[in-house]
């Protein structure tokens, strides 16, 4: 079972605005004068469908060029000097840090001879993987906060061979998606073969204790971090041979492309299972019986009309869950001699709730999302219900996983108000014990999370959880943060953040709307919110924003957007369409060009939310009208946005926050600063150490406060 856990020189700055205009600047409703950095235009023009298409910063496109590496850090040094003079940002930032500072300790799983588990003492870099046998004392088996000095080489997972006696595990240097996996005896902790350097977006299963399967591209002989990434190859590895001589299992064939591939071996280590996509949305399904030498694959699906995957296998059943003919998802059981859907057979049937499967103890555990909350019932192998398991209250569950033989499970709870507790469960009794309870100072008795619903501009009902600190008048003045993600098939499932927990201390109110293009409501929810119904995700976005203020949340002048990667598009779109409608904009690592997102690194595999401006015209024109990239205009007062991105950023490349960066500052027509701030030696998200969370959280909630004009914030 698989477990996860300098720039350039300042003398380069002058060649940012060697052939440039004046740099602009403005003097902000705080009395800052801000001057952006002067940044180059050229001549760049695209052709689409006989229309010509401006690409002016194309330039800051070349991650590797020192006049790029240049302009970063002069606007960091902007960035930086604007964010120094909030009075209450170091204040803010210490009170991040106390509230950050408890320990973390996940749940316990067994390999081996000992029982395994992850702790960060509070304020740690990366967390710890520790190990004990049992009634024995504790050592450290892993610790990545020795993985580099300044903390940004984390762990990106960890999956021990099938006896516990070996260990892969990948690391990620700078938050970046290429990976290295390194092999240990688990028992000396020694390395016993050389480290497997290359490997992109890949499992790591292993087959019995011989070796394992993982997946990668071949590395691009430009930049690792922006260029084409397209064909995905499952490789084997078997321990004591080199990497250069790992064949190659799965999607060599050249005239067929698959993005993404992925591998599972069934627990029994009978049957490999090779999923292929060429998007983020369906797959195709393959089946090989390792049992006999040199079989062939059997073809389960050979198409991607579904997301159809293994569950388990119990001898030569296969169990799958799927959304063939079932948006919702069902699980099916089926022969492995004859597996493909005329054979299915219904064993949890399709129900008008989203359907999340996992196995443990011998038992199947059904996770429903009814209104993006949790409900679980426990089944057995037969598709008999054993019973409905009882939680700890209204959110979001995790676990309900493990081996075929574990005597315990466990389980996570938390929702916005309540941070995560981990619960033992007894699959025999259905009775749960607190395991872990939550070292976070933070009391849900004192705050409120309520559900709401409202309508869309086309008539949709649409669910939000609006929550904060109790007591406080819904006058409408209240600073509020508008959350949202709105794509790829996601659920915004309510969990505890500790820097929104911050921020409703400090009297603000968090808002998420579960809008479409996620997958709360299956996969007729999602495809509402893709490609030429796209436009309904940012129409739902903004209703949620016109919602908050007819109610008396809060007011324009007070009311932030902020969403990250796809949800960074969303706050982009909906910035440009509505400027007027909110005060502070926080895109992060956001999609935000819309006509070349799909020429960088694994891009092209968003097609199937998003089409590409090749698809058609009607597609180009579609896309051309809600970029955020494209639909910056001159003369317009934008809210007061802050962009966070970094600068190893390989699955959505910098260089969308940076052009965008650009167009504004260099068309606001307002006094509210327009920044753009770059995270270093850091990716899209994974493994940023905590120092660095706790850093860019200071800097989002001083900014947004400070834009919407606050003078003081109460930090008792």
């Amino acid at each position: 079972m698989k477990y996860l856990f300098p720039l350039a020189a300042l003398a380069l700055l002058t060649a940012c605005g060697a052939a440039n205009e004046p740099a602009s600047s403005s003097n902000n409703d705080n009395g800052q004068a801000v001057t952006y950095p002067e940044t180059r235009t050229s001549d760049t023009i695209d052709t689409y469908f006989g229309t010509e298409v401006a690409d002016p910063y194309r330039w800051l496109e070349d991650d590797r060029s020192e006049e790029t590496a240049a302009w970063v850090e002069a606007q960091n040094e902007v960035t930086f000097s604007y964010l120094e003079q909030i009075p209450y940002r170091d204040s803010v930032r210490q009170t991040l840090s106390d509230a950050w500072n408890f320990e973390r300790v996940s749940a316990p799983f067994t390999e081996g001879d000992y029982i395994y588990f992850s702790r960060n003492d509070g304020l740690q870099d990366q967390s710890v993987i520790y190990r004990k046998k049992e009634g024995g004392e504790e050592e450290i088996f892993l610790d990545p906060n020795t993985f580099s000095e300044d903390g940004t080489t984390s762990l990106a997972q960890l999956s021990f061979s099938r006896d516990g006696s070996l260990v892969a595990y990948a690391t990620s240097e700078g938050g970046s998606d290429w990976r290295t996996i390194y092999v240990l005896d688990a028992e000396t902790k020694e390395e016993i073969v050389e480290p497997l350097t290359d490997i992109k977006f890949t499992g790591i299963s292993w087959y019995g204790n011989q070796g394992f399967y993982y997946s990668t591209y071949d590395k691009p002989e430009g930049s690792a971090l922006s260029e084409m990434t397209d064909q995905h190859k499952l490789y084997y590895h078997e321990l004591g041979t080199s990497q250069s001589d790992d064949p190659v299992i799965f999607g060599e064939a050249e005239d067929e492309i698959h993005r993404y591939v992925g591998a599972q071996v069934t627990e029994d280590d009978r049957y490999l299972l090779v999923s292929a996509s060429v998007s983020t949305s369906g797959n195709k399904l393959f089946l090989r019986d390792l049992s006999e030498s040199d079989s062939d694959f059997v073809t389960i699906l050979d198409h991607t009309d579904s997301d159809t995957r293994l569950l388990d296998n119990d001898g030569d059943t296969l169990f799958l869950v799927t959304n063939l003919d079932a948006p919702n998802q069902r699980l099916v059981s089926t022969s492995a001699s004859e597996p493909q859907p005329a054979n299915w057979q219904d064993l949890i049937a399709e129900t008008e709730n989203v359907l999340r499967v996992s196995t443990g103890s011998g038992y199947i555990f059904a996770q429903y999302m009814v209104d993006a909350v949790a409900q679980v019932q426990q089944y057995d192998y037969e598709g008999q219900l054993v019973r409905e398991i009882d939680l700890p209250g209204v959110g979001s569950v995790g676990g309900f996983s493990g081996n075929k033989d574990d005597e315990t499970l466990y389980y996570s709870f938390t929702n916005y108000i309540t941070a995560s507790n981990t619960y033992a469960f007894n699959p025999d009794s259905g009775e749960s014990d607190l395991y872990i309870q939550s070292g976070a100072d933070f009391d849900p008795e004192n705050y409120v999370s309520e559900q709401v619903f409202y309508t869309s501009k086309d008539g949709t009902r649409i669910p939000m959880i609006i929550s904060y600190r109790e007591g406080i008048d819904l006058d409408g003045s209240n600073p509020t943060l508008l959350y949202g993600y709105g794509g790829f098939n996601i659920s915004l499932t309510p969990s505890f953040s500790v820097m929104n927990a911050v921020w409703m201390d400090m009297g603000g109110i968090y808002a998420v709307p579960n809008i479409r293009g996620g997958g709360e409501y299956g996969r007729e929810w999602h495809q509402g919110g893709t490609q030429l119904n796209k436009q309904n995700v940012f129409d739902d976005f903004i209703a949620a924003a016109e919602y908050l203020i007819e109610e008396n949340y809060t007011s324009s002048e007070k009311l932030a957007l902020r969403g990250g990667s796809n949800g960074g598009l969303l706050v982009g779109a909906v910035m440009t369409q509505r400027p007027d409608l909110f005060q502070v904009a926080l895109p992060a690592v956001g999609v935000l060009d819309m006509l070349r997102y799909h020429t960088f690194t694994a891009g092209a595999g968003w097609a199937h939310d998003y089409g590409t401006a090749e698809d058609s015209e009607e597609m180009f024109r579609y896309l051309l009208d809600y970029s955020p990239l494209h639909n910056v205009e001159e003369g317009v007062t934008y809210p007061a946005t802050m962009i966070t991105t970094a600068d190893h950023d390989d699955r959505v490349v910098p260089a969308h926050s940076f052009k965008f960066a650009a167009e504004l500052q260099d068309k606001d027509s307002g006094t509210n600063p327009q920044l753009i701030r770059i995270a270093v030696n850091a990716g899209h998200g994974a493994g940023m150490p905590m120092s660095m969370i706790i850093d860019q959280a200071a800097d989002i909630l001083s900014f947004t406060l400070y834009s919407m004009g606050e003078e003081e914030v109460n930090l008792d």
